[in-house]
């Protein structure tokens, strides 16, 4: 009897597994279509502060997003090689000034990625 339990749990086990990933087969799709260059954290910061301003220092850049110069640098240049950011710099005197900017097309990758967190959170709200 503790034999048939056990077949019968894991059968059970089986089809509420086989049920979720049904349900969640849309949320897994959106998740893999997410732009892996906006996701990480920092640049992801660096896209919405810069969504929200028209343009932002890097020093008003990197307290927002909570970086350190080099952390905001590096990930500030894998923007700007995706055309995602437009980065400026200029003196103001002898002080060197970096600005940086959304870019069209960031502001379409940042709408998309956005698009596609909606889709995800309603496609894991609807399981």
């Amino acid at each position: 009897m503790a034999a048939k339990s056990a077949a019968a749990r894991a059968s059970q086990e089986r089809a509420s597994h086989d049920n979720g990933s049904v349900r969640t087969h849309g949320a897994e799709e959106s998740a893999r279509n997410l732009d892996r260059l906006i996701h990480e954290r920092t640049r992801l910061g660096i896209v919405s502060a810069l969504a929200v301003n028209t343009t932002l220092s890097f020093n008003a850049l990197k307290k927002l997003v909570g970086a350190t110069d080099g952390n905001l640098s590096v990930h500030a240049r894998k923007l700007e090689d995706a055309s995602y950011v437009s980065c400026t710099k200029s003196f103001a005197g002898r002080l060197p000034k970096t600005e940086y900017r959304l870019s069209a097309a960031g502001r379409k990758a940042l709408e998309r990625y956005l698009d596609h967190m909606e889709a995800l959170i309603h496609a894991t709200r609807e399981g």
